[in-house]
Parts: C-alpha cells; sequence; structure tokens
C-alpha cells in the first residue's frame, strides 16, 4: 500500500502529514512514500530531505492511502482513487457533507480528532500534540501583545511586578499556557470545571481556583461536558471576578461536537484594566469570551481580544513531527502486511473510521 502526502491546500496552513524522518521509517517498514512536491516546504522539509529517506515526489492522490493535516477539498476528493483511504483531522461532526462526498467515492476516512481517550490511543492523539503547540504558543502572542513584562524585574529605575495570567480550561493547551507563562516568569492562576486536573495545575505552579459551591463537569474521556444554565451562570459569575485583576486571560475550553462555552462575558470584560489581553484558543468554534471574533484582534475599551486560530500552523516543524508521529503510529493499527485491516470491534478503528463501503458511519 502506497501512503500518499498532498500539500496543504487551507490558506495559512504550513504544517505536513508525514515529516521525512516519519516517512523514512514507514519506507522501511514497506510501506511506500509518495509526496507532492512542496508539501513539506513551509515546515522547512525539502524534496531533497524526502529522498535521502526512500520516499518519492509525485502524484500523493494516486496513493492508496492519503496522508492529510486538513480535510481536503471538494476539487481535492474528487482526486482520490475511488476505494482509497484517507486518514486526517475531518472534523466529522460538522462536516455532513464532506463525508458523504467521500462516501459517494467509496473512500475509507479516518477522523483522528475522535481518537477515543484511552491508554492504548496516546500516541496517536492528535488533538493533545497539537494543542500542546497551541497552549505554548498563546502565551508568546499574548506576552507580546502586553503592555507589561511577565516576570518580576529588580532594576536601577525600581521594582516592576510580575504580570498575573489567568489560564480558563486546564487541559493539554492549558497546561502547556500554564507551564510556558511560569517560565517566563508571572503569576499564573487557572480554572476548570473538572476538579482531577487541581493536582495538575499546582504541580506546575499555579494557583488552581475553586468555587465555594464546587461545579463538577467532567464528560467521557476525561472532557469537560456542558453545564446546566444555573451553573454556567455561577461558572460566569466566578470567573468574572477572576478576571478582573487578570492582565492576561488565556482561554482554552472546548466541549468535543459543540460550540464552546462563553466564559468571559462583554461585562467581564467591561471590568477589567486598560491594557489587558485576551488570546482566545477556542475562536474557530464561537470562542469562550463573547466578543472573540475568529480569525481577528479586537480591540474593546483598551482590552485586546485576539481570536486565535489554528495556532500549530505558526509552529510547523514541530507540529509537524508531533502530527506525523500520530499519523505514523495510526497507520501502524489500521495497516498490517502492507494492506488496510479494518477490525470494527477495536474501539480505535470503530470510533474513527467515518466512511467506508461507500456508506457514512458518523453523523
Amino acid at each position: 500500500m502506497k501512503v500518499g502526502v498532498p500539500k496543504e491546500s487551507v490558506a495559512g496552513e504550513r504544517r505536513v502529514a508525514l515529516v521525512p524522518d516519519v516517512a523514512g521509517r514507514l519506507v522501511k517498514a514497506g510501506l511506500p512514500v509518495v509526496i507532492e512536491r512542496g508539501a513539506g516546504g513551509s515546515a522547512g522539509f525539502t524534496a531533497t530531505h524526502y529522498t535521502a529517506v526512500g520516499a518519492t515526489i509525485g502524484d500523493a492522490w494516486s496513493a492508496e492511502l492519503v496522508a492529510k493535516v486538513q480535510q481536503p477539498s471538494s476539487d481535492e476528493i474528487g482526486k482520490l482513487q475511488n476505494g482509497a483511504a484517507l486518514v486526517g483531522v475531518l472534523q466529522a461532526a460538522t462536516s455532513a457533507d464532506l463525508l458523504r462526498q467521500l462516501a459517494q467515492r467509496r473512500v475509507t476516512a479516518f477522523s483522528l480528532e475522535l481518537l477515543p481517550r484511552i491508554t492504548r490511543a496516546q500516541s496517536m492523539d492528535v488533538l493533545s500534540s497539537q494543542a500542546t503547540v497551541a497552549g505554548y504558543k498563546a502565551v508568546l502572542i499574548a506576552a507580546d501583545a502586553s503592555p507589561k513584562l511577565f516576570p518580576m524585574m529588580v532594576t536601577a529605575a525600581g521594582t516592576l511586578s510580575p504580570s498575573r495570567v489567568l489560564i480558563l480550561g486546564a487541559g493539554v493547551a492549558g497546561l502547556q499556557a500554564i507551564a510556558t507563562a511560569r517560565r517566563l516568569g508571572a503569576i499564573v492562576s487557572a480554572f476548570d470545571v473538572r476538579p482531577a486536573v487541581k493536582e495538575q495545575v499546582e504541580s506546575l505552579g499555579a494557583k488552581f481556583l475553586m468555587m465555594e459551591q464546587q461545579i463538577v463537569a467532567e464528560g467521557a474521556g476525561g472532557y469537560a461536558k456542558e453545564l446546566s444554565a444555573d451553573q454556567h451562570q455561577r461558572e460566569l459569575d466566578f470567573l468574572a471576578k477572576s478576571v478582573r485583576d487578570a492582565d492576561v486571560v488565556i482561554t482554552t475550553a472546548a466541549i468535543p461536537g459543540k460550540r464552546a462555552p462563553i466564559l468571559v462575558t462583554q461585562a467581564a470584560v467591561d471590568g477589567m484594566h486598560p491594557g489587558a489581553v485576551i488570546v482566545d484558543l477556542a475562536a474557530e468554534t464561537g470562542g469562550n469570551c463573547e466578543l472573540t471574533q475568529a480569525g481577528q484582534t479586537v480591540a474593546h475599551n483598551g482590552i485586546t481580544i485576539i481570536g486565535a486560530v489554528n495556532l500549530p500552523a505558526t509552529l510547523p516543524q514541530h507540529a509537524s513531527q508531533m502530527y506525523a508521529r500520530n499519523v505514523s503510529t495510526f497507520l501502524g493499527h489500521i495497516v498490517k502486511d502492507g494492506t488496510l485491516q479494518l477490525d470494527f470491534s477495536d474501539e480505535i478503528t470503530q470510533a474513527t473510521c467515518v466512511t467506508h463501503d461507500g456508506k457514512v458511519l458518523k453523523v
């Protein structure tokens, strides 16, 4: 089975599905790899890097299995072989038309954001690997936009107090944001509706914010689940007080398959001091801040609100390295002896396979 890696067509996407090192391992394992010319260029990988490890440069869409980062366009779906396999982050929960088109071409498609949160799938978890990059970069963006230094400094001109950074959501992105902000010298606090993350937050040197009347909202696989209207209002009231004192707020909260929850209302933003910065990592799914606009920077009464989108693509080399390793491990799970072998009784295959044999398996 030949594995094809096309150049990503989504504007601003600089990652590549397989880096040379990983492509070379697949070739040694008996899986020929064909790379579209220029596919890895934006991530720092040239055609020479790929050919040096045994991959070839050519028509990636002619392969029996195509590995992508972003979902394919309608034109790209038309380039897939009938009956081919496709692996990528397809956003299946909100892409019904895409799945229908893939099924029409009898493509066996795997949407990697649907990987279950189980031990066997950890090394395949693209959401976690890319969230690591996003959490790190969010802090750098905030530090660049803030009018204040992050660390405390004692200088001949006086002592500068450290910035106060609030992280909302302590998943992978949130924890990486905490660690990065702490390394930069900020005073960091964090909030999450899952009390189980308290120990992780504190182990990174941040303060875990607790409501007097605790809300517990942990769903399947360790993800946060949606709150009731009453619980959500109590959460908003509590967070407004914490947001008010922050120099930087980084929001990371997401609920799989649903709009991102509002955590920072306009009233809460109005209570912040001029110069404060909000970086909203949930911008692509509606935003955690009521004033967020995806892909835009909003200035509101002296507060800067950054609707960050696709931050992993801004650090494409390391993001691609991690993504490629995730993909390679996943391929090792579904490809045996050079052919695609599907076991729908297996939890990983069942969760990620969204189209097969002309049918849409996930709605």
